[in-house]
């Protein structure tokens, strides 16, 4: 499968020192490989995200950083410090690395001074340490309350003060928003990325909702079937995906079938339209011989409403959005296209609309001829 992606350069991924490093991982249970060959590595103080369908391999990845699951290949090392080979396992209290688990693992006998403190025992600053993250956390009004007493948000953001009152090395979250109901989730992702960034926290975490990988993390690494398929910024995951499952799972678009004309034009097949109407140019050259069949990935901002357009698609469904309506639209051949408009633009499902692409971009997915 060859790709061509045109754009100008997108952010580059965070980089620096290697601070968690990751060198091709494989793990598996029952002797079935369920993660292989996976790299990246991680600067201090930056925010990374695993992000996939479920079954993908991420939470064992995360698992294995916890050092609560041995590994059948590779190595995990943090600052130079090797803590997994095969045969080797730095058990998960001497890692110094922290977790917020999925269901909190909130103590409910405990107020929530006392779970914030729990990792503290023994150390001489620890109530002013537990003081410190209360107030990072905004819950400082809340010391003397019990888990049951505190809303979804609250016990979340508890669970990460007690995560991070340790000073942990690096910090996992395993899927921190999943029980938070949608408006909240989104509130809080970004609470949370403000809380790591003023902490200076390293951190991983591990998600299958891309919006939560964007709203929190410096980088994304998607992953499927165990395999890593591209760890950059989401910008780029959006606007140059590295493979067509990276273009699929990452946001949302259409594949529409196009020829390869030259080095720097392809004709997309768009129902009855033919001709210089159908012929998008990139500057670049495009990886594809003379006549190849490709597949062009449109974005719903691709696609924009023109009454003035010859290309004519009907609304098949339509989802309001505030200020923008997300029009699914069909074309002459049945092609489906997903279309941003915004909302003073309210057409009825069945009606025909004038459309046009705007493509700043190529995206392009096809067998390469050698």
């Amino acid at each position: 499968m060859s790709q061509a992606t045109h754009r100008s350069p997108p952010p580059a991924p965070p980089h620096g020192p290697a601070w968690l490093e990751v060198q091709d991982l494989s793990m598996g249970y029952a002797g079935r490989t369920v993660v292989e060959r996976l790299s990246f590595s991680l600067p201090r103080g930056v925010i990374a995200c695993l992000l996939g369908p479920s079954g993908c391999g991420k939470t064992s990845v995360l698992r294995a950083l916890a050092g609560f699951e041995p590994i059948m290949a590779g190595r995990i090392a943090l600052d130079e410090r090797l803590l997994s080979e095969p045969g080797r396992l730095v058990p998960p209290e001497q890692r110094r690395i922290g977790m917020v688990f999925q269901d909190y693992a909130l103590f409910p006998h405990l107020t929530v001074a006392r779970n914030v403190g729990f990792g503290l025992q023994g150390r001489a600053d620890a109530q002013a340490r537990v003081h410190e993250m209360l107030d990072t956390v905004g819950l400082s009004h809340a010391a003397q309350r019990y888990p049951h007493e505190l809303s979804g948000g609250q016990q979340q953001r508890v669970a990460l003060a007690r995560a991070l009152a340790p000073q942990p090395e690096v910090l996992l979250l395993d899927e921190p928003f999943s029980n938070l109901d949608v408006s909240l989730r989104e509130r809080l992702a970004g609470e949370v990325r403000d809380i790591l960034k003023a902490t200076q926290t390293t951190a991983v975490m591990v998600t299958h909702d891309q919006h939560e990988a964007f709203a929190v993390a410096d980088v994304v690494g998607v992953l499927a079937d165990g395999r890593l398929q591209q760890w950059d910024t989401a910008y780029a995951l959006y606007h140059q995906p590295a493979n067509r499952f990276v273009a699929d799972f990452v946001g949302q678009g259409a594949f529409v079938r196009a020829q390869v004309l030259d080095a720097h034009r392809l004709r997309l097949q768009l129902g009855e339209v033919s001709g210089e109407d159908a012929v998008f140019t990139t500057s670049r050259a495009l990886p594809f011989t003379p006549d190849t069949a490709v597949e062009v990935l449109l974005r719903p901002d691709d696609v924009q409403h023109d009454d003035a357009s010859p290309i004519q698609a009907r609304v098949v469904h339509k989802a309001f959005k505030g200020a923008e309506f997300l029009y699914t639209l069909a074309l002459a051949d049945g092609t489906q296209l997903l279309s941003l408009v915004p909302s003073h633009h309210d057409h009825a499902t069945g009606e025909a609309i004038g459309i046009r692409l705007d493509i700043s971009h190529v995206v392009a997915f096809g067998q390469s001829t050698p």
